[in-house]
């Protein structure tokens, strides 16, 4: 599928880099290879006309789509199901089909929100699908609250930050994501061209002759195996778990971005990871994310003295764009000296109604979110970047597409509008299924016998002297170190440090022989992946010296469009240590 510009000329993405000038070329060492040793040819292979790894929204609606058009797919989850960024959305997906909106205004306030990076061909596109996506998830049986009895009517939508008009669907209040997933994975069951595997754990992309021809996975048991794939998709969907402070869940550890980068794939938009303004700050509790649609509500962000926290900040106040709603949060923390702010409820009119499961999950620590301020703060929300690609869902890699979280393709540009993301990744996993569905070839277990890397040899260790690593603490570490130095706010010297400090860790965690036994072998996968796409964001964030939407440079701390109207593109080079 390709897109046409203002001009009506038909362009790929070569025309879309064009349109922002020649892309920064950023190539950091590139570590291993893989991340497991294996014989290739030793191992049980499946084969499949389509494989699709991940299975939140993206994933499942590129599965249903792959399916749909009459290819056999196989959908991997990564355990325990359920778990991904879609089913924690609680805000709901931005849509033009009110009576007073149109997907051209929506386009306009997507444009507006990236900061001059959002390409629009892709924000027309991925926009206009709007109406139609609604009506298909409730044609799978979502509920939406607004009822989308017909598309045009006048509804009662959802007001968030940067949307001029309300244009948000929700559905049962603040459990949009866990209504849109149930319905998704109930598709999923139903379809008799599916097959959904949560005891296989993809570790690396196999690749002959340039393409993209499998997997490595692990088995619940510890097994290993491959898998051929005439088309393989990637929805591994987000990175958050590389915060501290992240509204993310366990499961997202940037799998899909390491594996894409260790087999050559090209990645671009990494520096900008958006942070959501508002999450449950509570010592001790896991972070949980309260949507902007309380403030869309009328709730307002105040100091512990009730000083309103963006008063003077910006025309929009509490629903201004994300990325100066958190940086005004965090200014305030270093004023005051507090650890967070507060989200103050009391004012929205039967606020325990409409938001059910915030009103629930405060009330577990003593909150009635009615009376109580909520202590609040900014956590690691959404990865702007990801795996390149185009409207075509295609990589540059044969045989690889990619959508949902896990890919960039310029809709977001600098910032993400809010609500946008559960939008894009349906469209795009629908795009990725037909596209796997209609480009893949024979699925042939026979070309890994000549895989353009060599993989490592299994060696046997009776014995080491080399001191036991406690992963945890290296974790927590990496969190710690990202969330201080690679967060909100960044400065040279700190990007550069942190880089170094983290290709220690790697290379301390990488010299040690892998463990082969489950829970072990995921943790030290989840944690190698995760000290990578680390180490790659803070490049990235070094690379681009301006500030840019979610971007924040002190030490470049203005929009410099002369030079910087234009991508930060990511790709390995071979690491003569490896």
């Amino acid at each position: 599928m390709e897109a046409a510009d203002s001009r009506g000329v038909a362009i790929g993405w070569a025309g879309i880099v064009e349109t922002f000038g020649p892309p920064s070329w950023t190539r950091p060492p590139g570590g291993p290879r893989y991340l497991l040793p294996f014989l290739p040819l030793h191992l049980a292979a499946l084969r499949w006309p389509v494989v699709v790894v991940g299975a939140g929204a993206a994933g499942a609606a590129a599965a249903l789509a792959a399916a749909d058009a009459g290819a056999e797919t196989l959908v991997l989850a990564k355990p325990p199901m359920g778990q991904s960024n879609t089913r924690w959305a609680q805000g709901g997906m931005a849509a033009a089909v009110g009576s007073v909106d149109s997907v051209e205004q929506h386009a306009a306030d997507t444009l507006q929100v990236g900061c001059g990076l959002a390409d629009p061909a892709v924000v027309a596109f991925i926009t206009g699908q709007g109406p139609a996506v609604a009506e298909r998830l409730v044609a799978l049986g979502v509920r939406f609250d607004q009822g989308l009895a017909s598309v045009g009517k006048q509804r009662e939508m959802t007001l968030e930050g940067g949307h001029s008009v309300s244009r948000v669907l929700s559905a049962g209040g603040d459990s949009t994501g866990r209504a849109i997933q149930t319905a998704l994975h109930d598709a999923l069951a139903a379809h008799p061209r599916i097959t959904v595997r949560e005891d296989l754990r993809v570790v690396d992309l196999l690749v002959s002759d340039g393409r993209c021809v499998g997997a490595l996975a692990t088995a619940t048991s510890g097994e290993m195996l491959t898998i051929a794939a005439g088309a393989l998709v990637l929805a591994t969907g987000a990175v958050g778990q590389i915060y501290r402070e992240t509204t993310n869940p366990t499961v997202a550890t940037g799998d899909g971005i390491a594996m894409a980068f260790r087999a050559g794939v090209i990645l671009q938009d990494l520096e900008f990871v958006q942070f959501h303004p508002t999450t449950l700050y509570i010592a001790g509790a896991a972070r949980v994310l309260i949507s902007e649609a309380v403030r869309g509500a009328g709730a307002i962000l105040i100091d512990r003295e009730g000083v309103r926290v963006m008063d003077g900040k910006h025309p929009d106040l509490d629903l201004a764009p994300r990325d100066v709603v958190s940086r005004a949060i965090l200014e305030r923390m270093v004023e005051t000296g507090d650890t967070h702010v507060y989200l103050d409820a009391s004012r929205v009119p039967d606020v325990t109604r409409r938001f059910p499961g915030i009103a629930r999950m405060c009330r577990g620590f003593g909150i009635d979110i009615a009376t109580d301020p909520i202590p609040a703060r900014p956590g690691a929300h959404y990865m702007i970047g990801g795996v390149r690609t185009g409207l075509d869902a295609a990589t540059s890699m044969p045989g690889l597409l990619a959508c949902g979280e896990v890919a960039a393709t310029g809709l977001h540009g600098a910032n993400r509008l809010a609500s946008n993301s559960l939008l894009e990744a349906i469209v795009m996993g629908q795009v990725a299924g037909r596209a796997a569905a209609d480009s893949h070839v024979t699925p042939d277990p026979g070309r890994f016998a000549t895989l353009d890397d060599e993989p490592p040899v299994p060696i046997e260790r009776e014995s080491t002297d080399d001191p036991q690593l406690n992963l945890d603490d290296m974790l927590y570490s990496l969190k710690s170190l990202m969330w201080r130095q690679v967060g909100l706010v960044r400065e040279a010297f700190p990007l550069e440090d942190a880089q170094e400090k983290i290709r220690f860790w790697e290379n301390v965690l990488l010299s040690r022989p892998a463990p082969c036994a489950q829970p072990e072998s995921s943790r030290f996968v989840d944690l190698a992946n995760m000290l990578l796409v680390s180490r790659l964001t803070a490049a990235a964030a070094l690379a681009r010296t301006e500030s840019r939407g979610t971007h924040w440079r002190v030490d470049y701390p203005d929009t410099n469009d002369a030079e910087w109207r234009r991508r930060v593109v990511v790709h390995r080079t071979p690491d003569e240590s490896s």
